[in-house]
């Protein structure tokens, strides 16, 4: 059996984290690395020992030798990516967000199901084994709590893409989703939602904290931050156990799971069967199955997510 073949688009740390996810997987290679920037593609190419680079995006989704295209550009530059990737009939994992504006996903999505293209964002945590291990744990009872949060400080750039508007900068968009997708995860999109926060000089969003409500008085404490170190962990508490989760808890090592009829049990990642390892081999049976989406992570909850966080920014001012 040959082997899955990637592109990759664009050449940032998180283009080469997964370039080298890619390069660990038995039966996958890189087989091309696309940039504005001729010179870089070359550079990541020959690192992960692809045999071909191109000096635009549009060439690579064009590569007959690619199965599927890893988005890792800007947020704003995703619809850009995946529309010529989807046109040229590739599989399309797209880095988080799934695009800088709700617009955009929405477009995105259409575009990918008119075709009949595979489609999904690259919300690694949700194949983190032990995140999934959580999600589908029938002993917590009715879960009652998630309280999550992602924060670090970051000196203020106006040009750095965590800032940058024009480039979808903001705490919510980048580091946001994360906790936001935990509760989604575990509970659902909420029927309420209130933010409290800050925005930086140039307006995008330096800092939200937020209160999910679900039915029942069920609820998701949330927070992120350009400013300040939050603690990065994770708890998720239902009636009869809770899950606490060590940080990063985007990509944990290590969960226990204690409750009162238990001794607590402690759980730890096999660094071979990671949250990257687990999105790539969706991509690749999806497209061995002729699917056109992810049961893992739905199109339709990557564009609810990005509802739910243009209403929170909204929140903000």
């Amino acid at each position: 059996m040959r082997d899955f073949t990637w592109g990759i688009a664009a050449t940032g740390g998180i283009a080469r984290t997964v370039g080298a996810a890619i390069v660990a997987e038995p039966g996958m290679r890189v087989a091309a690395v696309g940039s504005r920037n001729l010179a870089r593609a070359q550079t990541l190419a020959s690192d992960l020992g692809a045999e071909s680079a191109y000096g635009s995006y549009e060439e690579l989704c064009a590569d007959p030798a690619v199965d599927a295209i890893y988005v890792a550009t800007p947020h704003a530059q995703h619809l850009q990516v995946a529309a010529a990737a989807i046109a040229a009939g590739k599989a399309v994992l797209c880095e988080k967000p799934l695009a800088a504006t709700v617009d955009d996903a929405e477009k995105m999505v259409r575009l990918a199901r008119e075709a009949g293209v595979f489609l999904m964002e690259a919300m690694w945590m949700r194949f983190n084994p032990l995140i999934r291990r959580i999600k589908e744990d029938p002993r917590f009872g009715e879960i009652r709590s998630v309280q999550a949060s992602f924060g670090f400080a970051h000196p203020y750039d106006p040009a750095h893409r965590l800032w940058a508007p024009e480039l979808g900068g903001g705490a919510l968009l980048d580091l946001g989703i994360y906790p936001f997708g935990l509760a989604q995860l575990i509970l659902g999109m909420p029927t309420g939602l209130h933010v409290t926060g800050s925005l930086a000089p140039n307006g995008v969003d330096a800092e939200a904290a937020g209160v999910l409500r679900y039915p029942g008085g069920r609820h998701a404490l949330v927070a992120t931050s350009l400013l300040g170190n939050y603690p990065n962990g994770a708890s998720v508490v239902g009636t009869q156990m809770r899950a606490d989760i060590q940080a990063p808890f985007w990509a944990p090592q290590r969960i226990v799971l204690s409750g009162p009829a238990m001794e607590p049990e402690e759980h730890v990642l096999d660094p071979a069967d990671n949250g990257y390892a687990g999105e790539l081999r969706e991509v690749r049976a999806a497209t061995a199955e002729g699917r056109t989406e992810s049961s893992i992570m739905p199109l339709d909850e990557s564009l609810a997510m990005m509802g739910l966080l243009a209403e929170a920014r909204s929140q903000l001012g």
